[in-house]
């Protein structure tokens, strides 16, 4: 399968849900800050959003670079990556409006638990898809932070330990999980992940 036409596709779908997403932040209805400051915990979920789609974006992109097969496996699991992200405008939108409720930052979490799950699942199926013939490209990959991090018991631990204080203690602690994560996995990238061609 052509990689390149896969990738055109992801950023495709990956730039209509960004778009998306910036549509459901209203106008103030008056020219005032304290207008604007309605807005500000749609504001805080979208801005979060918008950190986690280039987060997921770039680990993609040089996952996608690096190997050298695109099979109709790594396509619909790669499909179903992008499903989970399609949700996050619907999720955002609800968490932001009502962010002090348990119910929309839970499902805000389960969004994000979806693609972890959906990413693991799909840089799995790139590093056997690569494993014969490529091992170094396999290795690369399973070293990423990304990966290691949601292939990892503790993290799964942490997130269900989440999941019970999103509901029973602080709902916006779903959003500051996700934010702590994000940074960490913006911030502690693959070494030549700026380097690959």
């Amino acid at each position: 399968m052509n990689k390149g036409r896969v990738e055109a596709f992801t950023d495709a779908v990956i730039a209509i849900v960004m778009t998306i997403m910036v549509l459901e932040f209203k106008t103030p209805e008056q020219p005032t800050f304290s207008a604007l400051a309605e807005n500000s915990s749609y504001l805080a979920a979208y801005l979060i959003s918008f950190l986690f789609i280039g987060v997921a974006w770039y680990n993609h992109h040089y996952m996608f670079t690096l190997t050298k097969r695109v099979t109709k496996k790594i396509y619909w699991l790669n499909n179903l990556w992008l499903l989970s992200m399609s949700l996050l405008p619907v999720a955002t939108a609800w968490a932001g409006r009502f962010i002090t409720k348990p119910q929309p930052e839970l499902f805000y979490f389960l969004i994000f638990v979806l693609w972890a799950v959906a990413y693991v699942v799909l840089s799995h199926a790139i590093i056997a898809a690569n494993q014969s013939k490529h091992p170094e490209v396999s290795a690369k990959i399973g070293r990423m932070l990304v990966y290691r991090l949601h292939t990892s018991w503790w993290f799964w631990l942490v997130t269900l330990a989440m999941a019970a204080l999103v509901l029973l203690v602080w709902p916006p602690l779903s959003l500051v999980f996700t934010v702590i994560e994000l940074i960490i996995m913006a911030v502690f990238t693959t070494t030549d992940s700026d380097q690959v061609a």
